[in-house]
């Protein structure tokens, strides 16, 4: 029997909104110094990315973007032991964001954007998150833009939205 499409569409709204709360369940029951690498895959699921870092631990990488406004680095350290774990989509973080950092300095400090727009005229690549709003009801937007040439930060933009996530 096939599903009508409004039920399907009630299904991932619920889901939607149930995703942030699964999150904040599984980080609560993440314990630094206690929880494997294992136990943290199993909780947080496939990472969108793995740093391996100069002293030796690996950091992973799981994007919520682009529906959700959230991205997890967990490090992990040699002994496959979490280390931390944190959301890295903070104001701290965005105002890290500077003129003439490249992609990849920009993509270990925020994660996997949601999209990435080229603008051949403007010749800019935008790299868009989804981030929290100052209240819930706004759908809020932070933006890198790289020159197309050089593949280096030119500058960063808002975009904030009136009307719910």
């Amino acid at each position: 029997m096939k599903m009508p499409h409004w039920v399907k569409v009630i299904f991932a709204a619920i889901a939607a909104i149930g995703l942030p709360a699964c999150d904040a369940i599984s980080i609560q029951e993440l314990k630094p110094g206690i929880s494997t690498a294992a136990e943290v895959r199993a909780r947080m699921g496939v990472p969108t990315q793995e740093y391996s870092n100069p002293d030796g631990t690996t950091t992973l990488e799981f994007s919520r973007q682009p529906s959700g406004v959230e991205c997890y680095m967990a490090t992990i350290g040699p002994d496959q032991i979490l280390q931390k774990i944190e959301q890295v989509l903070t104001e701290t973080n965005l105002a890290k964001v500077a003129v003439g950092m490249d992609r990849d300095e920009v993509r270990r400090l925020l994660g996997m954007p949601g999209t990435k727009t080229v603008f051949e005229n403007l010749q800019e690549e935008v790299w868009d998150w989804r981030v929290a709003g100052t209240i819930n009801t706004e759908r809020a937007h932070f933006h890198a833009h790289f020159d197309l040439a050089s593949g280096l930060v030119v500058r960063t933009s808002r975009l904030v939205e009136p009307g719910g996530l």
